[in-house]
């Protein structure tokens, strides 16, 4: 990391808007989960920022070593490819095991289990 003066402008301007992108994306997911009311909907927002921020951040990652070292980096692929699938899936669990849940208690803010 000695050689950072040697990155093009071109590509240290591009990781720069990549990372900003990313972290506003995930600041805009935090906001969304101190803001909602519901679980139901908290868990919706953090899910959002928390997949598309790292999607920038190592889209930035990416670019960034892959300029510096004059090859392609590509081992960040398999980290964006595992948080694009476990991300959504973690978040249908747990909103699935809430819901079934609030079933069980009786709660009136859920729909009920559809009949058969």
């Amino acid at each position: 990391m000695t050689h950072l003066a040697e990155i093009p402008a071109w590509a240290a301007v591009l990781t720069c808007l990549l990372l900003l992108t990313g972290a506003l994306l995930t600041l805009i997911g935090t906001v969304g989960l101190l803001r909602f009311d519901s679980f139901y909907q908290r868990v919706h927002a953090p899910t959002l920022g928390a997949t598309l921020g790292i999607g920038c951040i190592l889209l930035a990652s990416m670019l960034f070593f892959s300029v510096l070292e004059s090859r392609a980096i590509i081992h960040e692929i398999l980290i964006t490819a595992l948080m694009v699938v476990t991300t959504p899936i973690t978040l249908m669990l747990l909103a699935r095991a809430a819901l079934y849940r609030d079933r069980t208690e009786g709660s009136d803010e859920v729909p009920p289990p559809p009949s058969d």
